[in-house]
């Protein structure tokens, strides 16, 4: 075996697996969120009264995760696994690639503070959405990008803003975007030592796979 076929990717780590190749998973969950160690209060809830969720998931979540707790208006932040097909998983089982989840940061916001455009160009600027089942090094399905909606609206704003980047990135000599965007089903929290990990460890792993094309997003420029 040559040293190649240590660095090539598993490719089964690159395809969704089918609903009878996923790990079974568990019915309970892996752990009771406790306080985000950032901004104060639940990560669970309950929030203020008008706070919202999105969902979005851009590769290694510690990094995703800390770059949404610096938006002004978020009121909290959580790491966990949606978009895929098994319940409760570990973070073990997700790096198998059997799980079909996706490592994902969850967002409660003041709307009368930010928006969702808003944070849909945070999403945009923060990684490379042209990559397929892989941010920069770090390969496999659980990196892909995608947007998990709550609701009609939802749906269209993501929508449109991804087509308002698209031509930025086309411009800038970026291919097509590869992001997902689903309806949102269980979101399962990850471990808690994944919860608010940059704030935990200062020094941890944090790539930047930002593609530097602004968005369009948030300043009035997507399409009714």
């Amino acid at each position: 075996m040559s040293i190649l076929d240590f660095l090539r990717p598993d490719p089964a780590k690159l395809r969704m697996p089918s609903p009878d190749e996923a790990l079974p998973g568990r019915p309970d969950p892996i752990m009771q969120p406790g306080e985000h160690t950032v901004l104060g209060g639940p990560i669970d809830g309950p929030f203020p009264p008008g706070t919202a969720l999105a969902t979005f998931g851009l590769g290694c979540f510690w990094g995703a995760e800390k770059g949404f707790w610096q938006v002004p208006g978020v009121v909290s932040t959580a790491v966990g696994y949606a978009g895929g097909i098994t319940p409760n998983p570990t973070y073990q089982e997700v790096c198998t690639g059997r799980t079909g989840q996706a490592e994902v940061v969850r967002v409660a916001y003041d709307p009368s503070r930010v928006t969702y455009e808003e944070l849909l160009r945070h999403f945009w600027e923060a990684h490379d959405p042209t990559q397929g089942m892989r941010q920069g090094n770090d390969l496999g399905t659980q990196y892909r990008s995608i947007i998990l909606v709550a609701d009609p609206e939802q749906r269209r704003l993501a929508e449109a803003s991804r087509d308002a980047y698209q031509a930025r990135l086309t411009a800038a000599g970026y291919g097509a975007i590869t992001t997902e965007i689903a309806d949102l089903g269980p979101f399962y929290f990850a471990e808690d030592y994944h919860q608010q990990y940059l704030d935990k460890n200062p020094n941890g792993y944090c790539p930047d796979h930002g593609t530097g094309v602004a968005c369009p997003v948030g300043i009035g420029l997507v399409a009714e």
